[in-house]
C-alpha cells in the first residue's frame, strides 16, 4: 500500500484526506515516480473546492490533489526511452501529485523533465504551474528590454517568477502587494506599490506616463489600473478565472506556455539568475494546514509539501 491525498466531495481543506491506497505501477509507455516534494498552487484548492472548475480540467470524484511534483523514477514501463530508474525528475500531473507514487505517461497530458543536479526536489516541485503561468503571462504582452511592467500580485507564487523573468528580459518592474511584502519584493528587483484604492495614482507617481505593459496575477484590479494608465489592452494580460476586464486584455494560463519555458527557468536557476523563495514547508500529514496557508493569499513565495 501507499499514501495519497484524496477527496470524495468538493469543499474546503477539511475534505482532503490522507489515505492508504493501492500502490500503482507503470504500464507500457509509463514511468512511476517516487514523489519527494509537492509544490502547492492556488489552483489546487480551487479545483478541490469548486466542481465547475474541476470539470473544466476533467477531474471527477473521488479525486487526488495537487499538480506540481518532484521525485525519482523508480519504475519504467515498456516502450520508454530516455528515462531510467534513479533519474531525478519534476513536472505536473493535475489532481494527482500529492501521493507517495505517481504514474505518468511522458509527453502526453502530464509534463516530466529531468531535474538538474544543482536543483533540489523542494525547488524543482515549485516550477511547473507557477513558472509556466508566469512565462505565458509575460509572453502574451511581449515584455522586452526598456519596458516598465506593472505586475499585480507580485509577491505570490506566480508573481515571484514573473518579477524575475521580466527583470531578466531587461524590464523595469513595479509590483503590487501588501506593505508587509515590500522589502521582499525589493530583494527580487521590483519596485513595490500598495494595491487597493488609489492604485492608479500611486503607480503614476512612480512612473509618470511610463508604464508600457502589465500582467494581473491576482484578480482584475491591476489590469483595470493599467487600462486607466493608458496601457494598450493588447499589452495587458490576466490569469483571473471568470469575467475580467474587456477591451482586448489577454486572458492566459500555464497551458499557453511552451514546455521549453520550464527548461529556461531551470537554467536560470542553475545560473543563479533567479531564485525561488520558499515561504513554508509542511509534511504530507499536515497538507490541510499547508492548503489553509496557501488559500490565505498572503504567502510570500511558494508552499512546499515534503513526502
Amino acid at each position: 500500500m501507499s499514501r495519497a491525498i484524496v477527496y470524495d466531495e468538493f469543499g474546503g481543506p477539511e475534505v482532503l484526506e490522507l489515505r492508504e491506497v493501492a500502490e500503482p505501477h507503470a504500464g507500457a509507455g509509463e514511468v512511476r515516480v517516487r514523489v519527494a516534494a509537492v509544490g502547492l498552487n492556488p489552483m489546487d484548492w480551487v479545483l478541490s473546492s469548486r466542481s465547475e472548475v474541476a470539470q473544466q480540467f476533467g477531474l471527477t470524484l473521488p479525486s487526488g490533489f495537487a499538480t506540481d511534483f518532484a521525485g525519482t523514477v523508480d519504475e519504467v514501463g515498456e516502450g520508454i526511452s530516455g528515462l531510467a530508474v534513479g533519474d531525478r525528475v519534476y513536472g505536473t500531473a493535475t489532481g494527482r501529485a500529492a501521493a507517495d507514487f505517481l504514474v505518468t505517461a511522458p509527453g502526453k497530458a502530464d509534463s516530466l523533465l529531468r531535474t538538474p543536479t544543482e536543483i533540489s526536489d523542494q525547488i524543482a516541485c515549485t516550477l511547473g504551474v507557477a513558472g509556466l503561468t508566469a512565462s505565458a503571462a509575460l509572453a502574451a504582452i511581449h515584455v522586452k528590454a526598456g519596458d516598465t511592467v506593472l505586475i499585480g500580485g507580485a509577491a505570490g507564487g506566480v508573481g515571484v517568477f514573473a518579477v524575475q523573468l521580466a527583470k531578466l528580459a531587461g524590464a523595469r518592474v513595479i509590483g503590487t502587494a501588501s506593505e508587509s511584502t515590500f522589502d521582499f519584493l525589493r530583494d527580487l528587483g521590483a519596485e513595490p506599490v500598495a494595491y487597493g484604492a488609489g492604485l492608479v495614482e500611486r503607480v503614476r507617481a512612480l512612473a509618470p506616463d511610463d508604464v508600457s505593459a502589465a500582467t494581473d496575477l491576482h484578480g482584475t484590479e491591476t489590469a483595470e489600473a493599467a487600462l486607466a494608465l493608458g496601457v494598450p489592452p493588447e499589452r495587458i494580460s490576466t490569469i483571473a478565472a471568470g469575467p475580467g476586464p474587456v477591451g482586448g486584455v489577454r486572458p492566459v494560463g500555464g497551458f499557453d506556455a511552451y514546455p521549453e519555458d520550464l527548461e529556461r527557468i531551470a537554467d536560470a536557476l542553475v545560473a543563479g539568475e533567479i531564485t525561488v523563495p520558499i515561504a513554508a514547508t509542511f509534511p504530507l500529514e499536515q497538507l490541510r494546514d499547508a492548503v489553509r496557508v496557501q488559500a490565505n493569499r498572503h504567502v510570500h513565495g511558494k508552499i512546499v509539501v515534503s513526502l
